[in-house]
């Protein structure tokens, strides 16, 4: 691809996105890191802290993150715990084109819903209404030459990409859906938490966040649905699958409709057979298939992808590529890696 680099920020590189973003990165054609921040590793060289980053950045040394550090990049892309980026945002404004948050800060476009689901108010509620929620495959016009990025979570992605068609069409009704959702164990971060250590999470199969998950509002803004949303936790590193149920209003067929909806896309994959979370891992894929049920009279839709990939760093790059105005499927992998 012919042009000058661009010139990229990361804020939040020792984290799993942040990890995910560099390797993808290394591989993209026109975007260069310039920048690597982790105030917890300020000092160390990514080699070190991820050896898979070796050949990619053998001599990258990770910063403090200071906004200043950020003064003309092309793209900041915010890879932070949920509240950091409210303090961020404003200031890299100043100095950078376009920013790409992967965090929660700036996706909900009701500053109300923050205290009722994040318990605190927002910071700059101001920018929320100009944020793009980054989500290409239902806001990709939004997303052109946009500034302020929030890149839809991992569970978001799923069921929207499996109910946001279907809605959208009337093929639907959009109250009284449930969305039943598994993640591997990296959705929950590089931290240490007990929930996630092997001896706790291997040869085990729980929910968690009953009636009242982050991602609920996020889900239903994406949507336009009324979702009874319950996430649960599966003995595997990467990948989500999400399975929907909703009641339809005509007798028309759901995997047809998702087959008219997504043709062309170059990052979804509509099947006959179940989607697994196997097939999309390590690629920017969606897999996804429907039935609508004559016996019980329910629609259900599945949708399978890589939490770390299509639920957030890539993603983050598929969303940057399209405000940057570069060929959206740069720097992404649509081929999974099997077994």
């Amino acid at each position: 691809m012919s042009g000058n680099p661009l010139r990229v920020g990361l804020f939040g590189a020792s984290g799993y996105t942040g990890a995910e973003l560099l390797r993808l990165l290394a591989s993209h054609p026109r975007l260069e890191v310039a920048l690597a921040t982790a105030d917890t590793h300020a000092g160390d060289r990514v080699a070190g802290l991820y050896p898979s980053l070796a050949a990619g950045y053998p001599d990258l040394v990770l910063a403090e993150a200071d906004p200043a550090r950020a003064e003309g990049l092309d793209v900041a892309f915010l890879a932070l715990p949920h509240g950091a980026s409210q303090d961020l945002v404003p200031e890299l404004r100043k100095r950078v084109g376009t920013i790409v948050d992967l965090a929660a800060d700036f996706r909900l476009k009701d500053p109300s819903l923050y205290p009722q689901w994040y318990g605190e108010e927002h910071r700059c509620p101001q920018l929320l209404a100009e944020s793009v929620l980054g989500l290409p495959e239902l806001y990709r016009d939004e997303l052109r030459h946009a500034s302020l990025v929030a890149v839809a979570g991992c569970y978001v992605t799923a069921a929207s990409l499996a109910l946001a068609p279907l809605v959208r069409t009337g093929a639907i009704e959009p109250a009284g859906v449930i969305v039943d959702a598994a993640s591997g164990v990296s959705g929950a971060g590089r931290g240490l938490k007990t929930t996630t250590q092997f001896g706790t999470a291997n040869e085990d199969f729980s929910a968690y966040g009953l009636l009242d998950h982050r991602h609920t509002p996020e889900i239903e803004q994406a949507t336009g649905a009324q979702v009874l949303f319950t996430p649960h936790l599966a003995p595997m590193t990467r990948g989500i699958l999400a399975t929907c149920y909703a009641r339809p209003t005509a007798g028309t067929d759901p995997l047809a409709e998702l087959r008219d909806f997504y043709r062309g896309e170059p990052f979804v994959v509509v099947t006959d057979d179940p989607p697994s979370t196997k097939a999309a891992l390590g690629s920017n894929c969606a897999y996804l298939t429907a039935r609508r049920d004559p016996r019980t009279g329910w629609v259900v839709v599945l949708c399978a992808l890589d939490n770390l990939v299509k639920g957030a760093s890539g993603q983050a790059i598929q969303c940057a590529n399209l405000a940057l105005g570069l060929p959206e499927t740069a720097g992404l992998p649509i081929v999974g890696v099997y077994p």
